[in-house]
C-alpha cells in the first residue's frame, strides 16, 4: 500500500488514517503504544445516525427557548454507520490481539462497551491479558437518552481496563480532575476543597445536541471522559492509540494533555469530522492525515 501506517513513527507526526484497522495494527511494531482507547460498534442491530445541528438566537426563530428567547435552527449533513454484525467476535476478537501486542509492558487498554457484549468482552480480555491483569470496571452513567417503560431505562455504558503487567502499569491518581464530595462536612475543610479521586462509577452528561462539544457525529464521546483516561493511564509524551476513532475525541484530549495520537476509523465521514476537529486543536499538530 502506497501510503500506510507503515511509515508510523514513535518520532512522526500524529496520525488520523480512514482505512481497515486490522491490517494497519497488525503492522505496527510491538510494544508502542502506552494506552488503547477502543470504542468498537456496540452492536446494537441498527443503524447508528445523527444529524448536525447549528443554533442562532433570533427574533423572528421558529424555536422558543429559555426567558423567551427565539432562535433559528439550521440542519447540518448526517453522519451515520452500521452497527449490524452477524458474528461480532470474529470481528472484535482479533483487533483485540493485535492491541495487546502494540501495548507497551506497562502500558493498559480501556475497552467502552455497554451491556449487550460487555460480559463476553470480560471473558475474553481474561483469556487475552490474563485475569490479574484485569485493574476495572467503570461505569459511565448519564442522564439523557432512553425513556422505556417497561424495564428500568439503560442509562449507563461499561468500560473494561485491563493492563498488560499487573506488577509495572501507569495510573496517576494525582493527576486525575478531583469530584466533590457527597458529603463535604465528613471530611475536612481541606479535602473537601480539594476533592476527592473519582471511584469506577463516572456521573458525566453525554455530548449535548446544541453544544459547543458537538461535532454532529453519531454515539460521540465526552472529551471529559477521556481525559480522564489519559490523565490515569500515560504520561506527557506517550503515544495514544484508539482505532475506532469516530469524532476524534481520544485525539482531542490527547492534544490537550501533551500526549501523541494515532486514530483509525474506517468511516470516511467520521474521517471528514477528525480533520475539522483536529487541525486547529491547540497541541494537536503536526498532522498526518491518510485517506485509505
Amino acid at each position: 500500500m502506497a501510503d500506510s501506517l507503515l511509515a508510523w513513527r514513535p518520532d512522526g507526526a500524529n496520525l488520523v488514517a480512514c482505512c481497515d484497522n486490522l491490517p494497519e495494527l497488525a503492522a505496527l511494531p510491538d510494544g508502542s503504544f502506552a494506552l488503547a482507547y477502543l470504542d468498537p460498534p456496540f452492536n446494537t442491530g441498527r443503524i447508528q445516525e445523527r444529524q448536525s445541528i447549528k443554533t442562532s438566537q433570533s427574533a423572528t426563530g421558529q424555536r422558543q427557548g429559555f426567558k423567551g428567547r427565539h432562535y433559528d435552527q439550521v440542519f447540518g449533513p448526517t453522519t451515520s454507520y452500521n452497527d449490524v454484525f452477524d458474528n461480532y467476535w470474529a470481528f472484535l476478537w482479533p483487533r483485540l490481539e493485535q492491541l495487546w501486542r502494540v501495548l507497551s509492558p506497562a502500558g493498559t487498554l480501556y475497552l467502552h462497551l455497554d451491556y449487550r457484549e460487555v460480559h463476553y468482552a470480560k471473558v475474553a480480555l481474561d483469556q487475552l491479558f490474563g485475569h490479574r491483569s484485569f485493574l476495572n470496571e467503570i461505569i459511565w452513567a448519564y442522564d439523557y437518552g432512553a425513556r422505556s417503560k417497561t424495564r428500568w431505562p439503560t442509562k449507563h455504558d461499561n468500560i473494561l481496563v485491563y493492563v498488560k503487567d499487573p506488577a509495572n502499569y501507569v495510573f496517576n491518581a494525582q493527576e486525575v480532575d478531583r469530584e466533590p464530595y457527597m458529603a463535604p462536612g465528613l471530611v475536612t475543610p481541606e479535602k473537601a476543597a480539594r476533592g476527592k479521586l473519582p471511584t469506577d462509577v463516572w456521573w458525566h452528561t453525554i455530548v449535548s445536541p446544541t453544544g459547543k462539544e458537538k461535532t454532529g457525529y453519531a454515539t460521540q464521546k465526552p472529551e471529559g471522559i477521556l481525559r480522564r483516561i489519559i490523565q490515569a493511564s500515560s504520561n506527557p509524551g506517550d503515544w495514544v492509540l484508539d482505532c475506532f476513532a469516530g469524532s476524534g475525541t481520544t485525539g482531542a484530549a490527547a492534544a490537550q494533555l501533551g500526549r501523541r495520537f494515532v486514530l483509525m476509523d474506517q468511516n470516511p465521514q467520521a474521517m471528514a469530522v477528525m480533520r475539522r476537529r483536529l487541525e486547529t486543536k491547540p497541541g494537536a499538530t503536526p498532522i498526518r492525515f491518510i485517506n485509505g
